[in-house]
């Protein structure tokens, strides 16, 4: 093997070791340790911290509260304690745990080394990091500088190469003084006193050392895009640049041996048997419940096979699974006769998304799965369409012309004091009644039509003639992801209107705004993947070949398409071709989609007697749109904070419980899916991405400073693609502090890993798991847990345990599967 390709295997391999991290604008929550997963859990994490410095687990603390307050069955304690050959009372081995390993600050300071001390061990390459930083910053911008890095065109490290005669900083010594065309030249010059078999650690370590900056890098050179073919960067490039800035700087090119203050093997066992009782505890009453109601749900199909009837719903909501559906579609269905619904919130239409005048298109599904259509905006109303044209332009103009006196050197101390008065006026507004400001600023943008107001989404508008994605649908296309939703979701009978509602979050002066948004639609608005399955299940010949395919939709069946705001719980319906067939249905749901909205929003920021001390006499309405119209306001929403459980089944298996929108839930009716197909394409699609969601949440949390993004407070937004802690350094590369934390050292968020229940016959899923092997491999290692209520078989429970093995919950259910089971899975023993 040539050099320059063992050089190349080298660095694909050691960056698998750094989470991938998105823009910022287009926020994507995933698990920070992804290349581990293929470790246990509990060896993964202490590796992670050697590495990157952060902590894998709760604190000590963390689980002493969850202890005190009853989330931890203490016999459930014991027995995780007892397997691992502990037998000590939990408080002194919470004690010896504080003893044995090293707490990270969870406020966010400035990440380190890997010691995670905040500290670096070499200051040399302390100085590397930000004169690195400064030139990533430069060149990876997307926008927001008013004067950008010479040369960006030509890649990141040939523009570095040009600049670096003129950067005062870099010291004129080693390879940076004459640095050779090609990186992996680079590369290989500084490396020249390393053997070969110390390369993976070396690439490993400077890979790790700025952990924001590689990430971003790594996903751009991936996803491609607008930027990435403008100015290109590659991980052998910033690789190359940061290894001659190390030679220049005479700074350690070599990791230390030291692995720093990693958790101990004794505190990591420990800590693992908590966290298994604490999740085993949340996990077993949730298992109960919906076991009940399995079975109760079969005494009352048997009833209605009887003789008895089911109604057809008033209206049917397609919510996204994202754990904030669970609260409104409560409150939806409380309202009437409502039959709601779990579905990814792409809706399973694949695709890139561009809205009528906007600059570039975005990737409209979840980051596991790739863009195969271009929809983009078709307008349908010309005098809509001049109105929208009329506005757009004069906010545009006046926007720029403001900009540049800002910018302006030679006008922006004039326009200031010009200004200045009136600037402070809107601040004050904006800081003391920022409800009102929030009011004004909606009006004005009410007298312009949105997209949905005078466009329809182009999916029926077939073009696979240019470059890039076809635009547009085929028939069998449509056909498809309409009977796949169904499918999934085991619908069966249609109410007379079925609406698709996607969601999104309002809130202001908030670089982490689209970690709120869609995660499904790659941390976008859902609201145009509404539209457009919407569209596609209206259109006459998509139904005649459903029809073909066993979905009967009636024809009195409208389908629509809707957003939920998931700050202030308002639901916008998008119903301009409504007929007048269907007015008095709309009116309806209309109304008690508003009641809807009080009562949850009531629930999630409290009614005026419960909290009047927060919000006064307001109404929980009142004070969900003063939260997201507050540009003070540093958590507007809690977002998916809570997440715990997957419960994948029919809604009435969940729809009389309260799950404290801590559960994500997807529809699913194994009844109706013979073959498993929609099974597989649950638990290697949605199940995938929610426990991407589930560990960043959890790593967050754990170590907030290693794996999320510090206090808002001092967030200092940078190029449009992060956040810096201060002035400069590594992107932060995971969830803010008051997304995940009540205070500095209470966590609201319970760090726990996910927990999917299953309602579906084992033997089908162990069928399944058999062929997926990355997603057995995900359930193997512990990076979440599965069990699985099977309704052939007594409604019983069974707890996956590793190597397509599975153990009943129950002691008197721990014996082999009855012989009439259809195929009897793998059963460990006890």
């Amino acid at each position: 093997m040539s050099t320059e390709r063992a050089i190349r295997e080298s660095i694909d391999e050691a960056a698998t070791t750094v989470g991938s991290v998105w823009p910022i604008h287009s926020f994507v929550t995933a698990n920070p340790l992804s290349g581990f997963e293929d470790e246990p859990f509990a060896e993964a994490v202490p590796r992670a911290a050697d590495l990157l410095g952060g902590r894998g687990y709760p604190s000590p603390e963390t689980f002493r509260a969850a202890l005190d307050d009853g989330r931890i069955d203490p016999e459930l304690l014991d027995a995780e304690l007892a397997e691992r050959g502990y037998d000590d009372d939990p408080e002194t081995l919470l004690e010896r745990m504080e003893t044995g390993g090293e707490t990270t600050d969870p406020t966010g300071g400035e990440r380190g080394g890997p010691s995670g001390d905040g500290e670096t061990e070499d200051p040399e390459a302390e100085r590397v990091d930000r004169v690195l930083a400064k030139w990533l910053s430069a060149f990876l911008d997307e926008g927001q500088a008013e004067w950008s890095m010479p040369n960006r065109e030509d890649g990141f490290y040939d523009a570095f190469r040009s600049v670096v005669p003129y950067d005062d900083e870099i010291p004129d010594e080693g390879v940076v003084a004459d640095l050779p065309a090609s990186p992996i030249e680079a590369v290989e010059s500084v490396l020249a006193p390393y053997p070969e078999g110390r390369w993976n650690s070396v690439f490993e370590a400077q890979f790790a050392a700025l952990p924001g900056w590689t990430g971003l890098i790594k996903r751009r050179a991936a996803d491609g895009g607008a930027w990435q073919a403008a100015h290109p960067i590659t991980l052998e490039g910033y690789l190359a640049v940061r290894i001659a800035l190390l030679d220049a700087f005479d700074a350690d090119v070599s990791p230390s041996s030291d692995p720093g203050d990693a958790e101990t093997e004794t505190t990591v066992e420990l800590a693992d048997a908590f966290l298994s009782a604490w999740e085993a505890s949340y996990r077993g009453e949730l298992v109960e419940r919906v076991a009940a109601e399995s079975e109760a749900r079969a005494e009352a199909s048997d009833a209605r096979a009887d003789g008895g009837a089911s109604a057809r719903p008033d209206a049917q909501l397609v919510f996204c699974i994202d754990t904030r559906s669970e609260v409104i579609r409560r409150h939806v269905e409380a309202t009437g006769d409502y039959e709601t619904h779990g579905y990814a919130g792409f809706f399973g239409v694949p695709m890139e998304y561009r809205g009528y005048d906007a600059d570039v298109s975005v990737d409209a599904c979840p980051p596991i799965v790739d863009a195969q259509h271009r929809v983009s905006e078709v307008p349908t109303d010309e005098d809509a369409r001049a109105s929208r044209d009329r506005w757009t332009d004069f906010r545009e103009a006046a926007g720029e012309v403001i900009e540049t006196l800002k910018s302006n050197p030679a006008t922006a101390f004039s326009f200031v004091e010009g200004a200045g008065s009136g600037y402070g006026v809107a601040l004050a507004a904006r800081t003391l009644v920022p409800g009102r400001v929030a009011d004004l600023l909606a009006a004005a943008d009410d007298s312009a039509p949105d997209d949905h107001e005078f466009c329809e989404p182009g999916v029926h508008r077939r073009d696979g003639s240019g470059e890039g994605l076809p635009a547009g649908l085929t028939r069998d296309e449509k056909v498809e992801y309409a009977a796949t939703a169904f499918d999934l979701m085991g619908v069966e009978e249609f109410g007379r209107l079925v609406v698709f509602t996607g969601h999104a979050a309002e809130t202001a002066n908030n670089p982490y705004d689209s970690s709120l948004d869609c995660g499904a639609c790659a941390g976008n608005p859902g609201g145009p993947n509404a539209r457009a399955l919407a569209a596609i299940c209206n259109d006459p010949e998509v139904r005649a070949d459903l029809r073909e395919r066993g979905h009967d939709v009636p024809d009195d069946t409208l389908f629509l398409a809707a957003e939920h705001n998931t700050t202030t719980d308002e639901i916008e319906l998008y119903d301009g071709d409504v007929p007048d067939s269907h007015a008095a249905d709309l009116a309806r749901l209309r109304a008690d989609l508003d009641a809807a909205r009080e009562n949850a929003t009531a629930e999630r920021v409290g009614d005026a007697d419960d909290d009047s001390a927060t919000h006064g006499d307001a109404t929980g309405v009142e004070e969900a749109e003063r939260r997201a119209g507050d540009w003070a306001e540093t958590r507007p929403e809690w977002g998916l904070a809570g997440n715990a459980g997957f419960v994948v089944g029919p809604r009435e298996l969940t729809s009389d419980l309260d799950l404290d929108g801590r559960a994500f839930l997807h529809s699913y009716d194994w009844a109706t899916d013979p073959d498993g197909d929609a099974l597989e394409a649950i638990l290697t699609g949605p199940m995938v991405v929610t426990q991407w969601i589930n560990a960043q949440y959890y790593f967050s949390t754990v170590d907030n400073a290693a794996y999320g993004s510090g206090s808002k407070v001092t967030h200092n937004p940078v190029g449009n693609v992060g956040v810096y802690q201060g002035n400069g350094g590594d992107l932060m590369t995971g969830l803010p502090l008051q997304s995940v934390m009540a205070a500095a050292d209470e966590p609201y968020h319970q760090p726990l890993r996910l927990s999917t229940v299953l309602h579906a016959p084992v033997d089908r899923v162990t069928e399944v798991l058999a062929d997926n092997e990355a997603v057995a491999e995900l359930l193997d290692n512990d990076w979440l847990s599965l069990t699985v209520v099977d309704p052939t078989q007594g409604h019983r429970a069974f707890h996956y345990e590793e190597e397509l093995e599975w153990t009943p919950l129950s002691e008197s259910e721990r014996t082999e599967p009855p012989a009439e089971a259809p195929t009897a899975p793998a059963v460990a023993d006890d």
